[in-house]
């Protein structure tokens, strides 16, 4: 450590000795030192395992100064030393340097008695002050002696004083070596930076990432004041675990896991009110599921994973981890297994090749068994995989399946229960194993034997310890009434899970689904659009597949699948909900008709999640073959055909057919108004859907007042913070600005943003398009800083969410590539705006709106750069495409015309752009009315037309009423009657709208 002494002459070296275990003692002892201006040295003890313990002791004397002894469990089992071997030690050493000698004791075990003369002073369960008072005593200084100024540095917390929020897991006490790796991991934090700041630890399963992660938690945590660990394998529990520390932290929020996110992000990104925190990322293989949790700050994140695409991504340092160098698999495994001698210990880390975890279990199935080991070592070596049936990698060692045999089999004959519960627990995902759903369960879910073992605390809890003690299971507690803390969940190994996994035979595997599909169902909240159900959900899903509950028969088992799908559909899991129904589609079809109506249901989500993915034209294939097939044999007012006809009508509107949609949706709306009402949540689920299209058919009044009929029926019917509420006041406000009413707009899309960050995920996509149209507000409001921060966000989040070249992401990129065009990097915004304009075209075909849309944006651009040929022939283009798209009197088609009529003006044809304006805004006029913000616009470019063809008068009388126009419904001072005044002529941006 850096010498921070005042320079007085009775200041000391001090030479502190520590076992890396407590590191944490070591440190903070130093800084209390240091504060009266004493130098020090930090010396983690760790001999070898062949140096005598009365050579290391000697080569202490070597070190600078006074050398000081942090004595605990740790310190005196490294080796493994004996304690006859300490006793000689200590006797030939320290008696004759007991000047140079002092020690501190924080260990729980006896101290031999040959360390009196240390004259250790136990600090244990002590409180700062008084571990200082001791420690100073013992050291021969004045116990009131003062510490120096604060120096600047943060100090290091008192050991005894955990962080202020935490959650890792209990120490894993016979964690050995590794120091390399946690000394690096704690080098790179301490650089800080921003890739300094975020490490990887990555290697094959098996190899110890974990448990390196949970020691440097340990060993360091005094460096913090949060630490915080979330199980990342699954994307819906690691937002759950994130979210928890909201709370923990006293964020003023609610319940919602949205808003419980985005305060936790704040609160890191702010040090807010901890400064010093580390988030561990567990097992965290598949980057994008997880990857927008990273938070921001000067805060350090800690990632597991199998994978390189953490470092890939330029953001993430790595650390391959390997397995153990054989001396430290030698000093683990004599640690784990006493009776072992080098040479067998030596022997045993060949046979498993140093890998961590299979040091863990043939040690600990040593230590509990008498079998020689040779002749153990010896059938691990035999073992070949064909016996079992599994097959595995060639990272791993080929006899690791034969030590587990051995142990299991060891175990079925002692504790032939605990053995049921553990096949049991092969049935769910290993990363969570939801003990206490299976304790809680009613009797008849279980076997008898299991249901026995459930009701009985004392022989449950034991059979859960026996497993902790002899497999690859680990127990994760929560507090609970009694005085026992309560096993909450177990997690499992990923290799040892699917070593059980392979040793169950089909019949027994079938029964075991059957219970656990049973257990997983019962806890179905069967409201997938409850926000507050949400966690649960999340909770369930990673199980599914493992469970076997997309193979299941039960009517019950296959309406929690159709669940799932649900509540991922609604938080925008697009890419999981569709994964999960293409497993299940293949599965289903085998046993169940083309007529059944799970069936139907889950082709309808297929197709739904097909169309979300951006992947219209399967969607339209599986959309139509379902309404061919019902058509053929389903009344008109069908429920399953009206399903049918409204999901294919949200593709049609997907690829542009927006007539063909709106006919399809309109004709849903009478069915279900007719059968059960219209205010029946399916008539306005419809009624929606015909609002959306009717928008994009350009009949803005129309779809105002449809989505206004439904808000007020969904306040009513609804909270006004249900999904479905919230989604109608968006659009609401969406058709609002659309109509030129800024002002109503952006108050009503304020209060509409707000609920849904208080309720929803802020990368849900409808939060997104949420914030999205708050921001489009915000510019037609004037308000260009808030504006470009908020879409900024917005784009970044979809993108991070959905890919660059998702539907979502396109749509908002090109709205922000139109803002940057007019208020931002105009180099970059053209870019922008080409490539939004080419990926449209590839997803949707270059006739569709959009493609024809954002084609025309790229005029745009052209244009502020003076590029007239070519900005003219884009322009004319996209005219001309529009109308055939969407017709001449379309908004969308007057827009192109405005901007064509501008285009035709700049390359000097000033006669045809006077004349094609002139056209554009009576139809304008016709079609939006007379004080639209478009019809405006075209008045205004018309006047600036005339003006160049020195027909002044004309010009003069559209200008003057297009300004006292504007001023009467914009303001005098809004943007837009500004620029008027200015006469800079306007254009027209296309905007994709939401579907």
């Amino acid at each position: 450590m850096a010498d921070r002494s005042k320079g007085a002459e009775s200041h000391e070296h001090f030479t502190i000795s520590y076992a890396g275990f407590n590191r944490p003692w070591a440190t903070w002892i130093a800084h209390q030192l240091e504060q009266l201006g004493h130098e020090t040295t930090l010396l983690r003890w760790d001999p070898p395992v062949r140096m005598p313990l009365t050579e290391a002791l000697r080569n202490l004397l070597q070190a600078p100064g006074r050398v000081l002894l942090v004595l605990d469990d740790w310190y005196f089992s490294l080796g493994p030393r004996s304690d006859a071997e300490w006793t000689q030690a200590l006797h030939e050493v320290v008696p004759a340097h007991v000047d140079r000698f002092s020690a501190v004791s924080v260990a729980t075990r006896a101290l031999p008695a040959t360390a009196a003369p240390l004259r250790p002073v136990d600090l244990r369960d002590l409180d700062s002050r008084e571990a200082r008072r001791r420690i100073l005593r013992r050291l021969d200084f004045e116990a009131s002696a003062e510490p120096a100024a604060p120096s600047g540095i943060s100090a290091p917390r008192f050991p005894n004083d955990p962080p202020s929020v935490w959650n890792v897991a209990r120490r894993n006490v016979r964690f050995t070596g590794r120091d390399a790796i946690l000394e690096e991991l704690h080098a790179r934090f301490e650089r800080g930076g921003r890739s300094g700041a975020r490490v990887a630890l990555r290697g094959i399963s098996g190899v110890g990432k974990s448990q390196i992660a949970n020691e440097y938690s340990h060993r360091f945590g005094n460096d913090y004041d949060i630490v915080w660990w979330v199980g990342a394998r699954f994307r819906a529990p690691a937002r759950e675990q994130f979210a928890q520390l909201a709370p923990r932290l006293e964020l003023p929020v609610g319940q919602e896991l949205g808003e419980r996110i985005r305060a936790v992000h704040e609160a890191l990104r702010t040090g807010t009110p901890y400064k010093r925190w580390l988030l561990i990322l567990d097992s965290a293989d598949d980057m994008e599921q997880i990857e927008d949790l990273l938070p921001e700050g000067n805060g350090h994140v800690l990632i597991t994973t199998l994978t390189q695409d953490w470092a890939a991504s330029g953001n993430v340092t790595e650390i391959e981890v390997l397995p153990f160098r054989r001396p430290e698999s030698v000093a683990y495994v004599r640690r784990r297994a006493q009776r072992l001698n080098d040479t067998e210990a030596d022997q045993l880390a060949d046979a498993v090749q140093d890998l961590p975890l299979l040091l863990a279990q043939t040690a600990a199935w040593l230590d509990a068994n008498a079998m020689p080991a040779k002749d153990y070592i010896s059938m691990i070596r035999r073992g070949e995989a064909s016996q079992i049936g599994i097959r595995i990698s060639s990272d791993y060692p080929m006899g690791f399946q034969t030590s587990w045999s051995i142990t299991l089999n060891t175990l079925q004959e002692n504790n032939p229960e605990a053995v049921e519960l553990l096949h049991l627990f092969a049935l769910f995902s290993p990363d969570a194993i939801p003990v206490r759903l299976m304790q809680a369960a009613h009797p008849s879910d279980l076997p008898d034997h299991l249901a026995a073992l459930a009701g009985d605390p004392i022989r449950w809890h034991t059979a859960l310890r026996r497993l902790s003690e002899s497999t690859a299971v680990r127990l994760d507690y929560v507090e609970s009434s009694d005085a026992e803390p309560a096993v909450d969940r177990v997690s499992m190994h990923r290799l040892y899970h699917s070593f059980l996994v392979s040793t169950l035979t089909e019949d027994r595997r079938e029964a075991l689904s059957t219970i656990a599909c049973t257990l997983l169902a019962g806890a179905d909240p069967r409201r997938p659009i409850d926000t507050r159900e949400w966690t649960r959900y999340a909770e369930l899903i990673p199980h599914l597949e493992t469970a076997g509950a997309l193979d299941s028969p039960d009517p019950v088992v296959r309406q929690l699948v159709l669940n799932c799908i649900e509540y991922m559909r609604v938080r925008g899991e697009n890419r999981a909900a569709l994964r999960l129904c293409e497993q299940a589609v293949t599965r289903w079809r085998t046993r169940l008709g083309p007529d059944d109506r799970d069936m139907l249901i889950l082709i309808h989500d297929h197709a739904n999640m097909l169309r979300r993915s951006g992947r219209y034209r399967e969607a339209e294939a599986v959309g139509r073959a379902v309404l061919d097939q019902l058509a053929e044999t389903r009344a008109d007012d069908d429920p399953d055909l009206l399903r049918a006809k409204n999901g294919l009508g949200g593709t049609l509107v997907s690829l542009g057919r927006y007539d063909e949609a709106h006919d399809m949706f309109k004709e849903c709306v009478q069915a279900y108004t007719s059968t059960l009402g219209a205010d029946a949540p399916r008539a306005l689920q419809d009624r929606g859907n015909l609002a959306v299209v009717t928008s994009l058919l350009g009949r803005y009044k129309e779809s105002l007042q449809l989505h206004r009929d439904i808000l007020l029926i969904r306040e009513r019917l609804l909270t006004p913070r249900h999904h479905l509420t919230l989604r109608s006041g968006m659009f609401y406000a969406w058709m609002l600005r659309l109509l030129g009413r800024y002002d109503e707009a952006t108050s009503r899309q304020e209060l509409n943003v707000r609920a849904h960050r208080s309720t929803m995920d802020r990368y849900t996509p409808q939060t997104l398009y949420a914030e999205h149209n708050l921001a489009l507000c915000m510019r037609r409001k004037g308000d260009l800083l808030g504006a470009e921060s908020l879409m900024r966000s917005v784009v970044e989040r979809f993108v991070q969410r959905q890919g660059p070249n998702h539907p979502d992401s396109l749509l908002v990129q090109a709205d922000f590539a139109t803002f940057n065009r007019e208020h931002g990097n105009l180099e970059q915004a053209r870019e922008s705006a080409a490539s939004v304009a080419e990926q449209y075209a590839r997803l949707v075909g270059p006739q569709h709106p959009y493609a024809v849309g954002t084609a025309g944006n790229v005029a745009l651009a052209l244009w502020e750069y003076g590029e007239r040929d070519e900005a003219l022939r884009l322009a004319e283009r996209a005219l001309t495409d529009m109308r055939a798209a969407v017709g001449p009197s379309h908004p969308w088609t007057l827009g192109a015309g405005l901007n064509a009529g501008g285009a035709r003006s700049l390359a000097g044809d000033e006669e045809g752009a006077a004349e094609l304006t002139r056209a554009v805004l009576e139809s304008a006029r016709t079609t939006l009315g007379e004080t639209h913000p478009l019809t405006l616009s075209c008045k205004a470019a018309l006047a600036s037309d005339l003006r160049i063809l020195r027909r002044g008068q004309e010009a003069s009388k559209l200008e003057h009423e297009a300004l006292q126009q504007l001023s009467d419904t914009l303001g005098a001072q809004h943007p837009h009657t500004l620029s008027v005044r200015r006469r800079e002529r306007p254009y027209w941006d296309f905007e994709p709208l939401p579907t």
